[in-house]
């Protein structure tokens, strides 16, 4: 394993480094500054065939793009991506970019490979899983030092591919695309995808499951992160006994050096001391054991992730240990859903449906439990102590809690949380299935005015309460009354509140019967409705006059199976 080194200044080191009129650094694909930190201090697998097996002792193959690709085509990119790059966006003009990111033509400078990692698969260990189907080109260095990893989702096979073709189609590589960028437009920590492009080759699936397997247009999306690690990456080492348990160390240092250099930097003078366990009897020094204060993050970072999701009805679907980013990003995007309807029980994946283990309501202990097997990893590799992997458990249920109590007063525009007025609120949604996404946008209506006549109380929430009776009326004419004396004794201006609702609660989301719209029309040739889906959902939370129809509910036609759930066929 080769030593660390000082990560090089990429605006000394390009040709093109060079301000563009103010709009900072544009560079060819060729003059990316490539830093492939991970496979210079990581140990790799020393053979580079992709026969599938066990890979021991090695966080990664080495393994190069091997779709088949017949006149690949450009379906969509992100120039905001891009920019994160350094890329000049002229470069997705080129005839032979749709080559290079579907893998026919290499990359110039990169060093592809598949990550080895394990996972826990609704609760139960599953061993060595890995990329199967996405070949990481690199990490490189943009102007502002920012390390960013470029990877090719449905590229070939891997040594991590057991029985799969490595392929993914344009079917589920839309989804993925739209949904990083729309999670980025919402405010919420993503994975991000700089392209899309189409193969020209044609990729069987059976998407129900149902031994009814049919052929699909082949995709490749360039998907791109700071890191790509999640918690299985360091599972699988701990799962392999005392051989491997070293390389738990060797990969949490890595992390640590590059994506969270200030715990590094720490010294006991930061007076990070807390007391746990019975009548404060532990004390936990974050200071003085860098893994440690690393784990705390790492929870706070899933708990503040998972809030997030919980504020704009986001379910993700499969949230196995190794669909958890170690950065608390959202990754790995299958059959995940918005709500609709409120539901607190939806999951949008069809393999979830006996237990609804992931469903929407049960996300924030999901996230707890996933917490619990990564801290028990850096346990097992004795990297923290049992008190330690404690608090940061202790501190994942803080953070969530003060990050979701803190979204949900932002959403109702009040002053302070109002524990019963919420829950009243979820309630009643629930009872009536009101669609969340619409109805907290129509909820800056109201007037913090008590002399409103009782029979105008709900007009102003009328296009989300549809087909209520005249007992569901009252029980929603007690609430706004409740929720209009708390606008009134806050204070704050009609339209000021108005102003900093909306900019919590978007006006457009993602919706699935969006997404398979934008589908149908790839899977004909025609990519203008994927290219205006990203448009809108970049700014998810400006009124945007003449789209008001992408904010409409969903058709009858979107409850189908394979629109409002999927499986994780893809």
């Amino acid at each position: 394993m080769e030593s660390k080194t000082e990560a090089r200044d990429p605006a000394a080191e390009s040709p093109a480094a060079v301000a563009d009129g103010g709009k900072g650094v544009r560079l060819k694909l060729e003059e990316f500054n490539w830093d492939h930190s991970f496979v210079r201090e990581l140990p790799g697998d020393p053979r580079s065939d992709t026969i599938p097996r066990q890979v021991l002792h090695a966080c990664y193959s080495k393994v190069s793009p091997s779709a088949e690709v017949e006149s690949p085509e450009l379906v969509a990119w992100s120039e905001s991506v891009a920019e994160l790059l350094d890329l000049d966006p002229k470069e997705f003009e080129r005839p032979d970019f749709p080559l290079i990111f579907s893998g026919a033509l290499p990359l110039k400078g990169g060093l592809p490979y598949a990550q080895c990692y394990g996972g826990h698969q609704f609760g139960v260990w599953a061993g060595q899983l890995g990329d199967g189907r996405a070949i990481t080109l690199g990490d490189l260095l943009n102007s502002r030092g920012e390390r960013w990893e470029l990877q090719l989702k449905g590229a070939g096979k891997t040594p991590y591919s057991r029985f799969a073709d490595g392929l993914a189609v344009l079917r589920s590589s839309i989804r993925e695309f739209l949904c990083s960028e729309a999670m980025n437009g919402l405010g919420i920590p993503t994975t991000r995808a700089l392209s899309l492009v189409t193969t020209g080759k044609f990729v069987s699936r059976d998407m129900f499951y149902d031994g009814n397997p049919k052929d699909e247009p082949g995709a490749i999306v360039c998907r791109v992160a700071q890191s790509f690690l999640r918690f299985g990456s360091y599972q699988i080492h701990a799962s392999r006994g005392k051989e491997d348990l070293d390389l738990v160390r060797t990969l949490a240092d890595y992390t640590i050096r590059h994506h969270f250099p200030h715990i590094e930097k720490m010294s006991k003078s930061d007076d990070l001391s807390f007391e746990v366990g019975v009548e404060g009897s532990l004390i936990v020094d974050l200071t003085s054991n860098k893994y440690a204060a690393w784990s705390v993050e790492v929870a706070e970072r899933t708990a503040s992730l998972i809030a997030s999701w919980q504020g704009v009805g986001f379910t993700h679907g499969v949230l196995n240990t190794d669909n958890m980013s170690v950065l608390g990003l959202t990754i790995d995007y299958g059959p995940f859903g918005f709500l609709d309807a409120f539901d607190p029980s939806y999951t949008p994946n069809t393999t979830d449906l006996p237990g609804r283990r992931y469903c929407f309501a049960n996300q924030p202990d999901i996230g707890l439990w996933n917490i619990a097997q990564f801290t028990a990893t850096l346990s097992a590799a004795q990297l923290i102590s049992k008190e330690e992997a404690n608090y940061a458990m202790e501190r994942y249920g803080d953070k969530f809690m003060d990050e979701y109590q803190s979204i949900m007063t932002r959403k109702l525009g009040l002053s302070k949380y109002n524990k019963q007025l919420i829950s009243t609120l979820l309630n009643n949604m629930a009872v009536d299935k009101v669609d969340y996404t619409n109805f907290f946008r129509l909820l800056s209506n109201i007037k913090a005015d008590t002399s409103t006549p009782k029979n105008e109380l709900l007009v102003p929430l009328k296009a989300a309460l549809l087909d209520i009776g005249q007992e569901r009326k009252e029980a929603w004419t007690t609430w706004v009354q409740t929720y209009i004396e708390e606008l009134v004794a806050s204070g704050t201006p009609d339209d000021l509140r108005k102003a900093a609702m909306n900019s919590v609660n978007p006006k457009y989301i993602l919706r699935n019967y969006l997404c398979q719209s934008a589908i149908d029309a790839a899977e004909q040739g025609d990519y203008g409705e994927v290219r205006r889906l990203l448009k809108l959902m970049e700014h998810p939370y400006d009124d945007q006059p003449g789209m008001e129809k992408y904010a409409r509910l969903p058709p009858a036609w979107a409850y189908r199976p394979g629109v409002c759930m999927l499986s994780c066929s893809s």
